[in-house]
C-alpha cells in the first residue's frame, strides 16, 4: 500500500483510513508548521513522537530556559516560524511560568505544550491545572480533550499566534488523549498565514498632515516594529519625512543605528541624541509601542503632541493623552503613510542629520574615557567598546541581561543590523538573555550571536551553558563579573555594610570549561578585544564560548531624565 504523503488532503477510496493517534497528529501539524527544534525538559510524550518525524528534541536543564529558547526563537525567525516548546505536567509546566509570563510581557509567539496525568485527573487537587493558572499570561490556554480535535485546535493556536497582537498559547496534552487514536481519512491541515490588517486612510491622511506641519517631530519606534518585521518600511518613512529616530528599550535596532537619522535608545538610559530630540519635540509620532508608563521609559515632554499607531485598541489613551491614533500592523501602518506622499517631504533632513551626528560625537567625546579605559577592574564600559570594534555587526544578533548590563549595553552598542539586538524588560527576569540567544542561534546559525550578562544572571542559568555545549549551539556568552550586585546599597545600606548582602563570589570561566564551553577570564582591559576575537572564532566552529571578564562596579550611567 502507498503511503499518504504527510499532509494529504485525500486518501483512496479502496484504502482503509489511517489511525492516528493524539502525539503523532501534535506532531505532523508541527512538522507542516516548518517546526525544527523542540526545547524540552522530560518526560512529555511528545520528545519521542516529535522525533519521530525529524524534529530535534533540545533538552535543557531547566524548563525555564526550554521556553527561553522557543521565544528567542520566534523573536529573531524571519519567516514566520514560531518557537515550540514542551514539558511534563505539574512540576514542569510550574517551572516553566515565568519563562511564559516573560514571552506574554513582550508579546511573543511561543507554543507551550505541557503534558497532563489524563482527562479522569482535570482539575483535582493537588494536580496543576495548567489552562486555568496561564490563562492570564497567554492569548490563549486550553486543553486537549479529544485526540481528533487536534488539527483543529492547533490551527486555532498558530492562527492566534500570526494574527493581530501576538503572545504565547498554550495547549495541554493529557496522557490519555496523546495514546488515543483517532480515523483521519484525509489529515488535513495547511499553516495559516500571517494575517496583517491596515489603518484607516482617513486616519493615515491626517497623520500625515500632522507629521508635516509639526516643527520638531520625532518617531519612537517600539517592540512592534521587530513582530511586525517592518524595519525596512520604517526606514522609508524616516527618509520620506526626514524624521529623527528614538527606539524604546525592546524596539532597540528598530532602525539600524548607523543610519543619519537614528537616534538611539530612550529608557532608563539613553543616547544624549535621543534625550536632546525627546525634550524639544512637539510631536511624538510612536509606532509599535504601548507607551506605558514606567519606570523602563523616558518621560514624554508634557506639551509635546503624541501620534500612536499601535496593533492592540488596548494602548490607546492608555497612558497619555492623543492627538491622533493609528490602528494597525507597523508594517502596513508605515507602508500606506509613505504611500500618501509619492515624494520625499524631507526637504530640512540634511540639517536634521548634522545635529544628530554632532551630538553623537559630542557624547562618545563625553564618555570616551569609560569606554577607551585601561582601569582594573575593567570598565564595564570598555568591553561595549572592544564589542563594537570586534563584532561583524552587520551579521550579529547581540543581547542584554537584566540590569546594569542592560543600561550599559542598550546605550553604547550600537547596532549596525536592523533587527540585530533583542532589546527586552516589559518583565526583567535575571538569566533571560541565556535563552534568548540559544533560541536567535537556533533561527540564524549563520549569525554570531552574543549574549552580555552579570555574574547575579549567570547564578540563575549557568548550568544551561552544559545544554549549549551538548548541543554545539556556539554562541558567546560574556559574563561581566563585579563580584556584586553594584547600587544595591542604595536599597539596603545597612544589610550591605553589616552582612555584605550585595556581594558574590564565582569563577565563571571554570565552570563553563567543566560543562564543555570554551572558557576565559580576563583580568586586564588590554586583554579585552582579544579574548572577543578568539570566543568568536571558537563559537563559529560550533563550541560556545564564555568571556569572563573582572569589572569594576560601574555605577555612573547616562541617565538624562529627572528623577
Amino acid at each position: 500500500m502507498t503511503q499518504t504523503p504527510l499532509g494529504a488532503r485525500t486518501t483512496s477510496a479502496s484504502s482503509p483510513a489511517a489511525v492516528v493517534d493524539g502525539k503523532s497528529a501534535v506532531a505532523r501539524v508541527l512538522s507542516l508548521e516548518r517546526v525544527e527544534y523542540l526545547p524540552c525538559f522530560p518526560a512529555n510524550p511528545l520528545i519521542e513522537a516529535c522525533a519521530h518525524v525529524g524534529i530535534k528534541p533540545i533538552v535543557t536543564r531547566t524548563e525555564r530556559v526550554a521556553v527561553n529558547i522557543a521565544d528567542g526563537f520566534s523573536r529573531t525567525a524571519r519567516d514566520d516560524r514560531i518557537g515550540v516548546c514542551a514539558v511534563q505536567e505539574g512540576a514542569g509546566i510550574e517551572n516553566a511560568f515565568s519563562g511564559v509570563a516573560q514571552a506574554y510581557g513582550h508579546s511573543i509567539p511561543v507554543l507551550v505544550l505541557p503534558s497532563h496525568a489524563g482527562r479522569g485527573r482535570t482539575a483535582l487537587p493537588p494536580g496543576f491545572d495548567a489552562p486555568a493558572n496561564y490563562a492570564h499570561i497567554t492569548k490563549w490556554a486550553a486543553q486537549m480533550t479529544e485526540a481528533n480535535a487536534i488539527p483543529a485546535l492547533l490551527r486555532r493556536a498558530f492562527t492566534l499566534m500570526r494574527t493581530g497582537r501576538s503572545g504565547p498559547v498554550l495547549l495541554e496534552l493529557p496522557n490519555d488523549v496523546a495514546d488515543e487514536g483517532f480515523t483521519e481519512p484525509a489529515f488535513a491541515y495547511d499553516p495559516p498565514p500571517r494575517r496583517r490588517f491596515g489603518p484607516d486612510p482617513a486616519d493615515v491622511r491626517k497623520a500625515v498632515s500632522l507629521l508635516r506641519t509639526a516643527e520638531r517631530p520625532v518617531v519612537l519606534a517600539g517592540h512592534g516594529v521587530h513582530l511586525a518585521q517592518a524595519w525596512p518600511e520604517l526606514e522609508k518613512f524616516a527618509d520620506r519625512f526626514g524624521l529623527p529616530v528614538m527606539t524604546t528599550v525592546a524596539g532597540k535596532s528598530a532602525i539600524r543605528e548607523t543610519h543619519p537619522l537614528a537616534l538611539g535608545v530612550a529608557g532608563v538610559t539613553a543616547t544624549a541624541m535621543a534625550a536632546s530630540f525627546l525634550r524639544r519635540a512637539d510631536l511624538i509620532f510612536a509606532i509599535g509601542t504601548s507607551l506605558t508608563k514606567w519606570w523602563m521609559a523616558p518621560p514624554l515632554p508634557r506639551n509635546a503632541r503624541i501620534i500612536q499607531s499601535t496593533i492592540d485598541e488596548l494602548d490607546l489613551n492608555k497612558d497619555h493623552h492623543l492627538e491622533h491614533a493609528v490602528l494597525g500592523d507597523a508594517k502596513v501602518v508605515l507602508a500606506a503613510l509613505c504611500g500618501e506622499v509619492h515624494a520625499s517631504v524631507a526637504s530640512d533632513s540634511p540639517d536634521v542629520a548634522t545635529e544628530i551626528a554632532l551630538l553623537k560625537d559630542e557624547w562618545i567625546q563625553e564618555w570616551s574615557t569609560k569606554l577607551k579605559s585601561g582601569q582594573t577592574p575593567v570598565s564595564p564600559y570598555r568591553v561595549i567598546y572592544e564589542l563594537n570594534r570586534i563584532l561583524d555587526r552587520d551579521n550579529s544578533i547581540v543581547t542584554h541581561e537584566s540590569g546594569s548590563p542592560r543600561e550599559q549595553l542598550t546605550a553604547f552598542y550600537e547596532s549596525t543590523a536592523a533587527g540585530g539586538y533583542i532589546g527586552w524588560g516589559n518583565s526583567t527576569q535575571l538569566g533571560y538573555s541565556l535563552g534568548l540567544a540559544l533560541g536567535a542561534k537556533l533561527a540564524n546559525p549563520e549569525k554570531t550571536v552574543v549574549n552580555v550578562m552579570g555574574d547575579s544572571a549567570i547564578g540563575m542559568v549557568g548550568m544551561d551553558l552544559e545544554t549549549a555545549a551538548r548541543y554545539r549551539i556556539g554562541i558567546v556568552t560574556i559574563v561581566l563579573n563585579n563580584s556584586g550586585m553594584a547600587g544595591y546599597e542604595s536599597y539596603m545600606p545597612y544589610a550591605v555594610d553589616k552582612y555584605g548582602a550585595k556581594d558574590l563570589t564565582g569563577n565563571y570561566a571554570e565552570l563553563a570549561s567543566a560543562l564543555g564551553v570554551h572558557g576565559r577570564r580576563v583580568s586586564h582591559a588590554g586583554e579585552v578585544g582579544e579574548a572577543l576575537r578568539q570566543a568568536t572564532a571558537v563559537a563559529a566552529t560550533g563550541t560556545p564560548a564564555l568571556v569572563e571578564v573582572i569589572t569594576a562596579q560601574e555605577t555612573e550611567m547616562p541617565v538624562y531624565w529627572e528623577a
